[in-house]
């Protein structure tokens, strides 16, 4: 799965977030993760796809599977790296014609 283009970034933070919130409930939390983070993994790989959507989707499941490295923010570094790696396109002006 190829993707052009970059998701929202509101989205990203949305999703970090929602990793991070395990750290809400001390116990629980951790138990969670075991949960989430095939889901999490999921669901990167299909905002992302292409090569950095396989490595990402992998790197994001063993970060919400280690216990302490859900601080990470996986889907805001991958929205930046997509933004810094986007080719620029030109932008279309179309030509003014005369009636």
């Amino acid at each position: 799965m190829d993707k052009k283009y970059t998701p929202n970034l509101w989205i990203c933070i949305v999703m970090d977030l929602l990793g991070c919130a395990s750290y809400a409930i001390p116990v629980l939390g951790e138990v969670s993760d075991i949960v989430w983070a095939p889901v999490s993994a999921f669901i990167f790989y299909r905002l992302f796809g292409g090569p950095l959507g396989s490595f990402g989707s992998v790197f994001n499941l063993m970060e919400e599977l280690f216990p302490g490295t859900d601080f990470i923010p996986t889907f805001t570094i991958a929205w930046a790296i997509r933004r810094i790696t986007a080719p620029h396109s030109k932008r279309m002006v179309s030509p003014v014609q005369n009636i």
